[in-house]
Order: C-alpha cells, then structure tokens, then sequence
C-alpha cells in the first residue's frame, strides 16, 4: 500500500470517529440546554400560578393550548415530590400525540394541596435538535469530502517529487552518466533526499569505475601468464619424452590450466553481464537457434545414446544473440552432461517459454541450482553454467525455473518475466 493511500485512509477514519463523537456530544449538549430552557418555561409558568393563587385565593382556569396544557389534581393523601418528567402531549389541532415536557408541582388553597401538572410540547425542540443534527452531519459529510479531495490531489502532487525521484532509481544504470532527474520543489526534504541520493549514485558510479578497471586489468594480467603457461606445456610435451608418470603430471597441469582459464573466462563473462557490458541487442530468430545448437550437440548425443525430441514454434525475441547462445549451450550442456546412457533430451517452444527437460538421476538442490559454484558431487563442470544462464535472464526480464517431477529434470525460460 502507498504511504499516500495509507495516510489518507488513516486519516479519513480518524476524522469519521473524532467528528462522530464530538457530534454525539453536540447533540447531547444541545438537548440538554434546549431541555433547560423548556424546564424554566415551565417554572416560570408554575410561579405565575403560585402568584394568581396568592392574589386572588383561586386556582387559574384549567387551560389547554396548541404548545401547552395546565391541569389540577386535589390532594388527599400523600403529597408527591416536585418533578420534571418526558411524558406525551397531545395535540388538538394536528389530532396527534407529541413529545411533551411536564412539571408537576403542588400548591396549597385554603390548606388543602392541589396538585398542579403543567406540560409543554417538545416538538419544537425537537425538530430545532433535529435540524442542528442535520446540518452537522450535513458539515461532516462535506468536510469530509473535502479532506478526502485534498488528500487525493494536493497530495499527490505534493509527493509528485518524490516519485519522480524513486522512478529515476529504478531505471539508474551504474554504466551511464546521467544524473537522476527530479522536479522542482520548495519542499526541503524532497530536495535533500534528491541531492542525497545523487551523491549515493556518483559515489556508486565511481566505485563501478574502479572495479571495472581493476576487472579489466585483473582479466588481462590473468589472461597473460596462462597464455605463458599453455605455451611452455606445449612446447615441454614437445622437447623430449618423458616417463608415464611424468607425462600423467603434465596432464594433470596441462588440465588444471585450462580449467582455470575456463574458469576466468566465465566469471569475466558474469561480471559483464551483470554490469550490462554487451552491447549487442537484436531481434533474433530463437527457433533457428535451438535448431542449429541441437545439431551442434548431435555427436554428444550419438556419443551418449541420447535422442532429441523438439516442438518449436517460430519465436522472435529481442536479446543479444552471443548471450542468447550462450545461455542455449549451457541448457544443452547440462541436459547432456545430467543425463544418463540411452537417455531424451525433450525441447519445447512456445512464444511463452522455451522448456527443456531431460532424463537423469534424481537430485536435491532445487533451492541452489542457480547459485554461482552449485553442482552435484559428480559434475565435472565449474558450477558456473547455471549461474550465467541466470544472470542472462535476469538481464532480459526473463525467468528461469527449474523442477523434478518423476525423474524428469525440466528447465523453462519465460519470456515474459
């Protein structure tokens, strides 16, 4: 979830729970002064027949009203407590019950209590509370609104910088110069994260200098002495003869040399892709391809008993066409050299993936196939194959899986990442 998304979300539900209560409150507090104001009505009408009955030694006629109804109850008993009471009030001239608002009071004539009930219509309180809670939630429902608005334009616009900032990381490339772009801002951290990270990318880029230099000239003065080496086994094996035991001991050197330069040869090869160093980019036929290494491979498969089974289909991806075959042979390489006597090698191409998968002993490295020196016990490879075919795919936005299902050792590119 984006941090905008996240904000605004946060923000919304606080502001609907702060505004629900504090509307709650609002109208508890309304009804509660209106409700005040209806109980001094009504006190100041009980004072009015305290006083008539004083004067003139007389209860005031019963009075009934459109908002308001005066009542009269002789006493003989028990004298009741002075009370405000919610009770129901009808009104004639709608022919309905209504909310009302009553006092019972009680004053004395001649020495005998009468109880006297005085009851107001709330219905206007009511409909006043009513329309204040109305127009509150109206309010809300606007200032949300507008919150919502604002977090979604003015703050996208706002972090407008800062993605601008991300997207220029995410397509940065150590090889070229370019500065990583960024939009105008009076915002002050936007533009300290800009010069930040313009200062990470150079301090990048100058340590992507000094390792590439110090890759090239690793590379030339390794490529040098093993030329020497190579050179001066030949001409030893060439100068004189030697005990069986003596030329065993050639051998052996004469093969750990040349796995060695295999060996620089194919981590240079890594460390070029990985800083993407090959230029070469085209549209490539890989159908023909696949065609042309399997009959490159035929002898290697005579040799073993392996037959080739292919389901191509015409596929044009956009690649360089050297890694293209690089990653071709390293595929056929491993199904030849994982397989076993009179074993297949099955090939399938789609415009979704290339799959292949071969006969061969059953193997637990799934999880490690692709890392750089992974090989089983009995390979005779450098563990590197793997890795570059990897490196490859990552390059070109593809992916590469392995699995074994029944003994089957399946390899699928996808094109499509």
């Amino acid at each position: 979830m984006k941090l905008a998304n996240r904000y605004n979300r946060v923000n919304i539900l606080t502001s609907i729970v702060v505004f629900a209560i504090t509307g709650l409150i609002y109208y508890v507090v309304i009804h509660f002064i209106l409700t005040e104001k209806l109980d001094r009505d009504l006190v100041v009408e009980e004072n009015e027949i305290r006083q008539y009955v004083d004067t003139y030694h007389k209860l005031p006629l019963p009075a009934s009203y459109l908002d308001q109804k005066i009542a009269y109850k002789n006493l003989s008993g028990h004298v009741p407590e002075r009370e405000f009471l919610y009770t129901r009030y009808y009104n004639a001239k709608e022919q309905e019950n209504e909310p009302g608002r009553s006092l019972i009071t009680v004053v004395y004539l001649n020495g005998k209590a009468v109880e006297v009930t005085i009851t107001k219509s709330r219905v206007e309180s009511e409909d006043l509370v009513r329309i204040i809670l109305l127009i509150t939630i109206g309010i809300t429902l606007i200032l949300l609104l507008s919150l919502l608005l604002i977090n979604r334009f003015v703050l996208n616009r706002l972090w407008r910088p800062f993605y601008a900032i991300l997207n220029g990381m995410k397509s940065f490339e150590v090889a070229r110069m370019d500065a990583i772009a960024h939009e105008d801002t009076r915002i002050d951290e936007f533009n300290e994260l800009h010069q930040s990270v313009n200062a990470m990318a150079e301090r990048v880029r100058r340590d992507y200098k000094e390792l590439k230099s110090f890759t090239d000239n690793a590379s030339h003065e390794m490529m040098t002495p093993l030329a020497v080496i190579n050179s001066k086994l030949d001409s030893l094996l060439q100068t004189e003869s030697f005990t069986a035991q003596q030329g065993e001991l050639l051998a052996d050197v004469y093969h750990a040399t040349g796995r060695l330069s295999r060996l620089h040869q194919s981590l240079l090869l890594l460390a070029k892709i990985e800083n993407n160093l090959i230029p070469d980019f085209q549209e490539i036929d890989l159908k023909e391809m696949v065609e042309v290494k399997g009959r490159q491979f035929q002898e290697l498969f005579e040799k073993d008993g392996l037959s080739l089974t292919t389901d191509l289909q015409v596929v044009e991806i956009k690649m360089s066409r050297y890694l293209a075959d690089i990653l071709l042979n390293n595929l056929f390489s491993n199904g030849v050299r994982h397989n076993i006597t009179g074993g297949y090698i099955r090939v399938e191409l789609s415009s979704v993936a290339l799959i292949m998968a071969n006969s061969g002993k059953p193997g637990n490295i799934q999880s490690k196939i692709f890392d750089r020196f992974s090989k089983s016990a009995d390979s005779e490879g450098m563990g590197l194959g793997l890795a570059i075919s990897k490196q490859i795919c990552n390059l070109y936005g593809f992916r590469i899986s392995y699995q074994e299902e029944n003994g089957e050792h399946i390899f699928a590119v996808y094109f499509g990442g």
